[in-house]
């Protein structure tokens, strides 16, 4: 194992390391798990997952930013969430079930990634009660992020949702287009420009 080790690469390693800040592996744990996980590099503009499609991988940003989105039937599209370096990503519900997603994954920068099979990763992890752990915490997070987002599309005024995503995606708000945000947001961007404009006056 201690070979193996040797042989992984700086983007495995990375994983690695924020594997081990969620929770406790063994070397041996931590190897088998990243070893799952390839290389993959996406175009600005190239998809992870398209709406139609039947996913099987699971995805880890090593740099670049990805959007989560749906197409509505009148062409409309809904911003569900970003991700960024550091985080998982997978059209979740779709992967878990084994169905068409109805989600777009797409990048919005030039992306790396390192992609594995989900039947092999939930393979291994029904094994290693650690992983089963790791899985656990994602899952709480989705939830957390899921309830967090409807409340506040439900709750909450324009200006306050916008004070949320900055809070949220600090550093991301530079990197990501103003009519992307305000597709997040739910609203125009001739009211997100609005929105700023009364914000730089306080």
């Amino acid at each position: 194992m201690e070979n193996i080790a040797r042989m992984l690469t700086q983007e495995q390693t990375q994983l690695i390391t924020i594997l081990r800040s969620q929770i406790q592996l063994t070397e041996s744990e931590a190897v088998q798990a990243v070893c799952l996980f390839q290389t993959c590099t996406l175009n600005r503009g190239e998809f992870f997952v398209r709406a139609g499609d039947v996913p099987q991988t699971l995805g880890f940003v090593l740099s670049g930013i990805l959007r989560l989105y749906y197409i509505a039937p009148d062409g409309n599209e809904s911003t569900k969430s970003f991700c960024a370096e550091n985080s998982f990503v997978a059209a979740y519900s779709a992967l878990l079930m084994k169905q068409p997603s109805r989600l777009f994954i797409q990048a919005l920068e030039d992306v790396k990634l390192l992609v594995a099979d989900y039947s092999a990763y939930r393979s291994l992890s029904q094994s290693q009660g650690n992983l089963q752990q790791l899985n656990c915490k994602i899952a709480e997070c989705l939830f957390i992020k899921k309830e967090r987002r409807e409340s506040a599309l439900l709750l909450d005024d324009a200006k306050t949702r916008y004070l949320s995503f900055l809070e949220e995606y600090s550093e991301l708000e530079a990197r990501l287009k103003q009519h992307h945000i305000a597709s997040y947001l739910g609203i125009s961007p001739v009211t997100l420009s609005r929105i700023r404009a009364q914000l730089k006056l306080h």
